[in-house]
């Protein structure tokens, strides 16, 4: 398997240069753009031959934010895959930015290791999802939920096939192991997660995990 290239931006020196030193000691993960600013971001990756894999995102940067920088690689990269490092952890701001399409959302005081299965897992799966991010989910459910109107209702129209795929995916199983276990192609797999995403409005996979526990079509504590 190829080397995975990863790109950060964090305004804190010492976080980044710290950050870039623990996972240029992971095997296949190798650092190749640093910057302390979405915008510098942006620009470093146009201008760059060799896109990243994966950006290690902070959201609280000068000149452009995580929130705007996201919103911005999702229209020009949506191939690049984001994880946001940060120190909030309000149950509402971490589900709002894994609707928005980030891929994993760890806070700055995770173990290394975590940091490792976390680029893992977006590259191989799209999305990664623990602890802190699986309770603020559960949290936010405990709230008092708005009445559904009739075209509200979106798990209403998807077909048994697709609630099938969506719950495969939830579980982390790759298109060729979901092809597998339904006995389709995995180009019929790729067809029923395009028309998820059509349906539901979200923009990737940990979105469609996101409005699987909303909607009451996922227990997220068999994620863990």
């Amino acid at each position: 398997m190829k080397s995975i290239n990863v790109a950060i931006a964090d305004d804190q020196v010492l976080f980044r240069k710290g950050m870039i030193s623990i996972v240029n000691s992971f095997e296949k993960i190798q650092i190749i753009l640093e910057v302390d600013n979405g915008k510098a971001l942006l620009e470093a990756i146009e201008m760059s031959e060799t896109k990243p894999d994966v950006i290690l995102l902070d959201l609280s940067m000068p000149e452009l934010n995580g929130v705007d920088t996201t919103k911005i690689l999702h229209q020009k990269y949506p191939e690049i895959k984001i994880i946001i490092l940060s120190v909030y952890g309000e149950d509402r701001f971490v589900t709002h930015l894994m609707e928005l399409g980030v891929n994993a959302y760890l806070f700055k005081n995770v173990e290394p290791t975590e940091v490792e299965k976390a680029i893992w897992a977006v590259v191989e799966k799209d999305f990664y999802f623990n602890e802190a991010f699986l309770g603020a989910m559960k949290n936010r459910l405990t709230g008092k939920k708005p009445r559904l109107l009739i075209q509200d209702d979106i798990p209403s129209t998807l077909t048994q096939r697709e609630l099938d795929v969506l719950d495969l995916i939830c579980k982390q199983h790759t298109a060729q192991e979901i092809a597998d276990k339904l006995f389709i192609s995995v180009r019929t797999v790729d067809g029923h997660r395009t028309n998820l995403l059509e349906k539901t409005g979200m923009r990737n996979t940990a979105g469609l995990v996101v409005f699987s526990i909303k909607n009451n079509l996922l227990d997220p504590s068999t994620l863990l």
